[in-house]
């Protein structure tokens, strides 16, 4: 469904939230292990290298969101990526930026811009 021109305020709102959710490098971070599957609050935070405070609240807000989704299994809850989208998102700055910085090195290199 393509999206209407200008974007109307409350989409632009909805928007730049979501961009405010993901903008933090933790929450990034935690994206990023969570491709892998499933994990804990504590699994996180030894992996991570931060304290279970600072990954518990991340995590609530990626779940306030609704990018992520959790469960409970005994007596642990096992947060999970609900939405896939932002992974997209995330390989499409990735990719922009890997192509700035093909065209940086090699401006740096040779003095021309990388042929594409």
């Amino acid at each position: 469904m393509p999206l209407p021109h200008p974007l109307p305020e409350p989409v632009v709102e909805l928007v730049a939230r979501r961009f405010r959710v993901i903008g933090e490098p933790m929450r990034i971070r935690i994206l990023d292990h969570l491709r892998d599957g499933e994990a804990t609050v504590a699994e996180l935070t030894e992996s991570l290298g931060t304290s279970q405070q600072n990954v518990s609240k991340h995590l609530g807000v990626l779940h306030e969101a609704g990018i992520l989704g959790r469960r409970k299994h005994g007596t642990h809850t096992l947060y999970s990526i609900a939405d896939e989208s932002v992974l997209g998102l995330c390989e499409q700055v990735c990719g922009a930026l890997q192509a700035q910085l093909a065209t940086l090195t090699a401006l740096v290199e040779t003095g021309q811009p990388q042929s594409r």
